[in-house]
């Protein structure tokens, strides 16, 4: 297996230190930035309980924040860093965002969408693909998910 570059490895610490801040809101923990020139430009945790929102995925915030710092929908240039696998809908708002590169930690077998259960960030007849790279320290990634929901499953029901 060969190592990913020391610059994946730091950008994706900052995208797990994001992910632990979403359970203090019930938020399942997934973490993800946004990097240009070698800069973090935007990070988010999902938001979904918080903000009772289907869409508060973490990479459709981070998405929106560094469009929003980046003054423009285009997000040449950057790269996506994510804790965990994009789901379909999160993968096609990264190849509508033309991000150029993702990097994901763990793998998400159930709703995965960058090469899982599908692949919308590469698919040749989509006018945009996106480079992948996968497994990112993805035992911590997937580790942090693990724990949530054991965790969540020793709670009494609400």
């Amino acid at each position: 297996m060969r190592l990913p570059p020391s610059e994946d490895l730091r950008f994706m610490r900052e995208a797990l230190r994001a992910a632990r801040r979403a359970p203090a809101h019930r938020d399942v923990p997934v973490g993800a930035v946004v990097v240009k020139d070698g800069l973090v430009v935007a990070r988010a945790h999902n938001r979904r309980e918080a903000d009772q929102d289907p869409t508060a995925h973490a990479e459709v915030l981070v998405l929106r924040r560094a469009a929003r710092r980046l003054g423009t929908w285009r997000l040449d240039g950057c790269t996506l860093y994510v804790t965990l696998e994009p789901c379909a809908m999160c993968a096609g708002a990264i190849v509508l965002a033309r991000v150029p590169r993702l990097v994901y930690g763990a793998a998400d077998p159930k709703a995965g969408f960058a090469g899982s259960l599908g692949d919308l960030c590469r698919d040749a007849r989509l006018n945009h693909r996106v480079d992948v790279e996968t497994g990112v320290l993805g035992e911590e990634c997937g580790t942090i998910l693990k724990e949530f929901f054991r965790e969540r499953r020793r709670e009494p029901a609400r």
